[in-house]
């Protein structure tokens, strides 16, 4: 698994071992950021169920300007933190306004004043069902400071969701069966 575009492209990222983390496939993780195009240069994100760190990293490479990486597996968070200094060398900066947290994404609450243009939500698919109200219930006054906010939530491709005052404005991938990025929006 690579950092898929941007400065830090081709950038190997560390997994933990064992089956803690379903991580975004390369192709997928792509069409997100083509479709996202210059909407990344300058955001600021909220990676949830982070795993690898691999839509968050994808972000960085591409310009985002920070962000926070929230995965409650202590060996997946340590990998995001490795994988954090590997892009921060590859982009030649420290990148200071990436943070880990260990915590569970369902609880965790973003700090005061801190406001996300764009959300990854990555849970793995079993929890996708109890996980979208929970999450779209603290993300709508989480996000209220942002109506531009773009919610992008991984899930299997015959999930649907529809979360109150929120729109599914763009579908990605391959179908029943197989992962899909639904993009969301303030409706």
């Amino acid at each position: 698994m690579r950092i898929s575009g941007g400065v830090a492209r081709g950038i190997p990222l560390a997994v933990p071992k064992g089956g803690a983390v379903r991580p975004a496939t390369d192709g997928l993780r792509q069409a997100v950021f083509s479709s996202l195009g210059a909407r990344v240069a300058g955001a600021w994100f909220w990676d949830l169920f982070a795993g690898s760190g691999a839509y968050g990293l994808e972000a960085l490479s591409r310009g985002a300007r920070g962000g926070v990486f929230v995965e409650r597996h202590a060996p997946s968070a340590a990998c995001v933190r490795r994988n954090i200094e590997a892009v921060s060398r590859c982009l030649g900066q420290n990148v200071n306004a990436a943070q880990v947290v260990t915590a569970d994404a369902l609880t965790w609450c973003p700090p005061t004043g801190e406001v996300a243009d764009l959300v990854f939500i990555d849970p793995p698919f079993e929890l996708v069902a109890e996980a979208a109200p929970r999450l779209f219930a603290w993300l709508t006054p989480a996000l209220a400071a942002n109506p531009g906010a773009v919610i992008i939530f991984e899930m299997p491709g015959e999930t649907m969701l529809a979360p109150p005052g929120w729109d599914c404005v763009k579908r990605l991938g391959k179908g029943a069966h197989q992962p899909t990025a639904a993009f969301f929006q303030r409706s």
